[in-house]
């Protein structure tokens, strides 16, 4: 199940991310910051 997330979780968050983006347009700046860091510290963590 723990796999399952990191699997489900990108698309599920850019799917977020664009609806948010289309009702607020000045978050966009806030949400790309959030994604980029977020999945730069993923994929810089080791795999627990």
């Amino acid at each position: 199940m723990h796999m399952d997330f990191f699997l489900a979780g990108p698309p599920l968050v850019s799917l977020l991310a664009g609806i948010a983006i289309l009702i607020w347009p000045r978050l966009l700046n806030y949400i790309v910051a959030f994604y980029l860091i977020f999945f730069g510290l993923m994929g810089l963590l080791p795999l627990i």
